[in-house]
This record gives C-alpha cells, structure tokens and sequence, in this order.
C-alpha cells in the first residue's frame, strides 16, 4: 500500500500533464487580461485628475457637503433652537421625470452641529432631524444614533422639535424635545478631533434621490436626482460662544453649480423676522460606492477562470465509480481521492493567488495613474481579497473533484458544477434578474463564497443600491465562505461514502460495465 506522500506524489505526477497545466494557465490569464482590459480602459472624465473624495477622521471615504451658519464655540458650551418647519425639493423624480415636486428624501437632513471648522473631512457631532427616520444624532460620518420617531415632514410651527447640543470638552451630548420644557436625552458620545475652539451652527443638507431603472429580466441600474432640504429655525440659543463673535453664513463643499440653485433657490442661510432658514443639498456621512473604483472590479474575469477550473477538477477526477480509462492512475479508493483533493485544491489556490495577487495592486495602479480613483484598502482587507478569491477557486475546485467521483459521468458532473457556481455568480453580479433572485442564488448556492471579494461597506443611513449587481453581496465574507465550505464538505463527505476503502473493490467497479465508454 503507499504511503499518503507516495500518493501525493503520484497524484501530482498524474496532474502535470501539459493539458492540464495549459489549462489553469490560461485561467490565470483569463482572469489578468480582463481585469487589466478593465483599469486600462478607464480613464477620468475630468480635465486632470479627478478631485480625491474627503476623507474622514480614521481616513475612510466620506461625504461631507452642506450650508452652514456658524460661530465659534469654546470646550464648554451648548446651542439650543426650535425647528418650526423642514421643506425640501425633489428634481424629475419618477413615475414621468416631468416635473420638479415638493417632498424629502428619507435621509435629508436639518439640525445642529459642532465641527471642527468648515474643512470637509474634519471631526463633528450632529442633532438632526430627517426625512423619514426621526430625530438623529450622528457623529464622525459613521455612528448613527436614533432619537424619537419625529420626522421632517411632522415638524410644524404647531408641533416644533426642540433640539440642543452640548459640549463639555471632547464629550457631546444631543438633547430633544417637544416643548422646550421636557429633554430627553439622545446620547453622549466622544469626539477626539474637537479643537479647543470649534464652530457650532445649523445646517442642512439632502442627498441625492435614488431610484433604480429596471433592465434585461427583472434587474436594474441607478440613477440619482438633485434634491434640497431647508430648515427653519427660531429661538436660537447659545451659551459659550466666543466674544464679539458674530453668526456667519457658508458652505461645506461645493453648492449653487446647479441651474436650480442659480434660478430658483440657492444653498445657504437667511434669516428674516427672528426666522433662520438654512437650504442645503449633499449629505454628511460614510460614502457608499462613489468614494472611487473598488479593487473587485479588477476581478471581471473570474467567471471565466471558474468555469476552466471547474471543468480541469471534474476531468481530475476520473471517471468516478465508472470504467477507468488508460492513464486514469490509480483506482479511485477514498486514499487516492484524498490525495488528488489535496493536489487540486493546492495548484488551484496558488494559480489564484498569483493572477489575484497581481491584477488587484497592478489594475489599482493603472486606474490612478488614469486619475480614476480606487477605494482606499488596509493591508489586512487587501490581504483578505486576494487569500480569500484564491481559496474560493480551490474550495470550488474539490467540490467539482468531488462531484466528479460521485457521478460516473463527467458530463453531469461538469453541468453540475458549472449549474452550482459559476451560472449564480455570473448572473447574479450583473443587473440581469430582479435583486431579490441575485441576492438569494448568492445566499443559497455555492457562490456565495465569492462574498469575499467585496471591499464595498454598506450603511443603513446611507441610501444607495445594495445589490450583487452593484458590488454588494447579501452575505458578510466570512458567512459567504461559510457556506462553500458546507457545499464542499458536503460533496467531499457523500464522494467519500460511495468510495471503496480499497483498490480491489475499485477494480471491481471499474470492471462494472455500466461505467463511461471508454
């Protein structure tokens, strides 16, 4: 009886054939060509290269335009007002795209805040009140906090919203009520970045309006909408303000570009008969996709590359329980399978670290230097990307090694594992079936272990397409991996269980006529 190195040997030996080896060759080309096709042939649609997106306190990606009226503010104070009213625009939204209609977006936003001055990027503490999800206070563009279920279009002059902001060194604390007598508290939370004077004011902003057109058989594609939100304010309070400062007016990122703001409304505030009205578009949180290109984009051959790993593991595999052809190796017993899981699965984890391992950081280069912008990684995401496509291709390829030993023909071993993984893949990534159907096929089938390939994050106060077809997986990475290693263990367990211990009784099988022709 060999040993298991003498089976690993022997099955390495059998693997190394020139068809084979040209094979996950040309999958690692596959998956380089495409992705370099892809950061090449994008280029900036600005002049240069296109402005970086601010980027917050722990140096992520963020949003962060709106119309401020501010003054100075030392490391002990408050401000307190009554909002009266909250309006807002929404330009050409659907069922016609025909006319320009009244209304909130869910996360428009008016309230107060304290900032570290007017520089995009810089540390802050908002009380807010929303479109549709209530009274907020929010905090250094990732930490959403929910007061009461008060929202934008329930604020009146008849039924106010009492807000008031708190400093008391680095701690903030948010405060609201209905009456101006009763507070609640909201929370308390820390910002580090805080100078010793900071700015504290009303603002507000609204982000665009999202709304999907429907493609091919149920999918859809985005389209955003200028939007702008105003909140009124009176009774404006403020304790610890600096001496002889005044209320001034600005802006935080580019406004008034847009023919509505130039025509009709501009962003910015006025204040008329002890009323404060200040009008605002963009938004001040976490970006979702538009902070640049994600490096998964420079994965778009990958779907080619599973479908000639898979088809190299089934053929690896034999023929099953079947005839053995001449140069089939050794009888398929669970030792010899065992050997050539671990030969599949090793050459196919290092042909996908090499052509991951080099198309991420090099198509992330060609973009920048195209002045396209790729969203920032930390080494220990990078890292994760690349190890983890890699092992996804070789769990894939010993589920389909699997299959391949369990069916005594390949045919229905291959049809099966192209059905299982690289068909949900392909049509789940693209807007081609409803995000409904993507995202279950990328929950329930093999799949769903490419999950690791997302660098995008969602947030839930940031409105945008969270879809496979927009790089969004319904499953966290490790959950997605969790399941392809269910499947593969799954497969590997029922291969093993049909698979004779020894080599006489795989001799007997293979002499069974009813196996493959030869």
């Amino acid at each position: 009886m060999l040993t298991h190195n003498e089976l690993l040997r022997q099955e390495w030996t059998r693997f190394r054939r020139p068809g084979r080896l040209i094979a996950l060759v040309t999958a690692a080309l596959m998956v380089l060509a495409l992705g370099l096709l892809y950061a090449f042939g994008n280029h900036a649609s600005c002049a240069a290269t296109c402005p970086a997106e601010p980027t917050g306190p722990d140096g992520s990606a963020v949003s962060d335009q709106f119309a401020f009226m501010y003054r100075d503010m030392g490391r002990e104070g408050s401000i307190t007002v009554r909002m009266t009213s909250m309006t807002g625009t929404v330009t050409y939204p659907p069922p016609h795209h025909d006319q320009i209609v009244p209304g909130l977006v869910p996360w428009a936003k008016a309230g107060i805040i304290i900032k570290d001055g007017v520089r995009q990027g810089s540390s802050y503490a908002a009380l807010m009140v929303t479109g549709e999800h209530g009274v907020r206070m929010q905090y250094d563009y990732g930490h959403d906090i929910a007061g009461s279920s008060a929202n934008g279009a329930a604020v009146s002059a008849r039924s106010p919203r009492w807000l008031r902001l708190a400093r008391a060194g680095d701690t903030i604390t948010g405060y609201e009520s209905s009456d101006g007598e009763r507070w609640v508290m909201v929370a308390a939370v820390k910002v580090l970045g805080l100078p010793e004077t900071a700015q504290v004011g009303l603002f507000a902003t609204s982000p665009g309006d999202l709304t999907l057109r429907p493609v091919g058989l149920g999918g859809a594609t985005e389209e955003v909408r200028f939007t702008q939100a105003a909140g009124s304010f009176d009774h404006v309070g403020l304790e610890g303000a600096a001496a002889g400062g005044s209320w001034r007016g600005g802006l935080v990122g580019e406004m008034n570009a847009t023919d509505w703001e130039k025509h009709h409304q501009p962003s910015g505030a006025v204040e008329k008969d002890g009323t404060i009205t200040v009008t605002g578009t963009g938004d001040i949180a976490p970006v979702a996709a538009s902070g640049g290109r994600p490096v998964e984009g420079m994965l778009t051959g990958l779907s080619l590359a599973l479908l000639i790993v898979l088809v190299v593991a089934v053929r690896f595999a034999g023929g099953g329980s079947g005839r053995r052809r001449p140069g089939d190796g050794a009888p398929l017993t669970r030792a010899v399978f065992g050997a050539r899981a671990v030969v599949v699965g090793a050459v196919t984890f290092v042909t996908g670290l090499l052509a991951v391992g080099i198309v991420v950081p090099v198509g992330a280069a060609v973009l920048e230097s195209n002045g396209v912008p790729v969203v920032g990684l930390s080494a220990l995401t990078g890292a994760r990307v690349v190890i983890g496509v890699a092992a996804a291709l070789a769990l894939t390829a010993v589920l389909a090694l699997a299959l391949g030993a369990v069916f005594r023909r390949r045919l229905i071993a291959g049809v099966l594992a192209v059905s299982a993984v690289v068909v949900p893949y392909a049509v789940a990534t693209v807007p081609l079936f409803s995000d409904g159907i993507a995202q279950w096929l990328l929950r329930v089938t093999p799949a769903a272990g490419f999950a690791v390939q997302q660098t995008l994050v969602e947030y839930h106060q940031v409105t945008a397409h969270y879809a496979p077809s927009a790089g969004y997986f319904p499953l966290p990475w490790w959950a997605g991996a969790a399941v392809l290693c269910a499947y593969t263990a799954a497969a590997v367990a029922l291969a093993l269980r049909r698979l004779p211990r020894s080599g006489e009784r795989a001799e007997a099988r293979a002499a069974d006529p009813v196996g493959e022709p030869a």
